[in-house]
């Protein structure tokens, strides 16, 4: 096999962008997380999180707000092929408000949909624009949540009512980089 370097990928200048990355570094910090337990929610198990910018909070009412919201994304995820295990995070960003919902479905996969608003306003929380992925702060939550899964739930060999108590036990709080 030959191995032809295609013009593009041949580089005269850095494709990263110094300034960008530098300025992102400069204000990377830690996020208080916290585990807001779990509830079951239209046939699901939930596991909640609140994520706190530094001066904000996930107040109880933004918390309800964001179940019912969860409500209505999980009522149809059946057809998304749900297995009934979710995870949701409240972030209350530098930026604005977040909800994201994670849900594991068929075939080792996941389904995950972000709503997005203004600070301090979650009536205004609307689904996120297409390619939105998550934050770190909010990708080292899914990642707790990826190990939690695979440790207790599909790695697990106790009847599984035992390996769900598990995964709904394992929560990550603290501060979060």
């Amino acid at each position: 096999m030959t191995n032809h370097e295609p013009a593009l990928f041949k580089q005269s200048s850095p494709i990263a962008d110094p300034d960008g990355l530098l300025a992102l570094a400069e204000g990377y910090h830690a996020r208080t997380v916290r585990s807001l337990g779990s509830s079951e929610v239209t046939g699901h198990v939930v596991k909640s999180y609140a994520i706190e910018a530094p001066g904000r909070t996930v107040a109880p009412q933004d918390a309800q707000a964001a179940l019912r919201i969860t409500a209505d994304h999980l009522s149809s995820a059946h057809l998304r092929g749900s297995l009934g295990l979710a995870v949701l995070l409240m972030h209350a960003g530098g930026d604005g408000d977040y909800v994201l919902v994670h849900t594991w479905i068929e075939g080792y996969m996941s389904d995950l949909a972000i709503f997005t608003g203004p600070a301090g306003d979650v009536a205004q929380l609307r689904p996120g624009r297409t390619g939105l992925a998550p934050c770190v702060w909010e990708a080292a939550v899914l990642a707790h949540e990826r190990n939690a899964f695979s440790r207790h739930v599909l790695d697990g060999h106790r009847p599984l009512e035992d390996r769900l108590a598990a995964w709904r036990d394992d929560v990550l709080e603290g501060a979060v980089r």
